[in-house]
């Protein structure tokens, strides 16, 4: 098995319905926008960037209840949106909220 894990921490910045696929699982589709200060090359540099997301059943009701701007963690895998758009969007397999920031 190859690895494909991400782990990820920012505030929703878009918020999609909440949908369900042909076989009645409930998806929601979203945006994350994170901001964090990493070390490259032994310098540290500023990071923003925003990712979209996807998730099913409980993550998926879990997200759709929260405010736009919540701190959330995250965690998931990586693929492509579909077959013929090769874009990456990355599927949240664990999410846990953040208070207070």
């Amino acid at each position: 098995m190859h690895p494909n894990r991400v782990e990820l921490s920012g505030r929703l910045l878009e918020v999609g319905s909440l949908r369900h696929t042909p076989g009645g699982v409930a998806a929601l589709q979203f945006k994350l926008a994170h901001e964090s200060q990493q070390e490259e090359a032994g310098v540290k540099r500023k990071v923003e960037a925003e990712i979209g997301a996807i998730a099913f059943e409980a993550q998926a009701r879990l997200i759709a209840g929260r405010p736009l701007g919540s701190h959330v963690k995250i965690a998931g895998f990586l693929s492509a949106k579909s077959k013929r758009a090769r874009k990456l969007v990355l599927h949240v397999t664990n999410i846990e909220f953040v208070e207070g920031e």
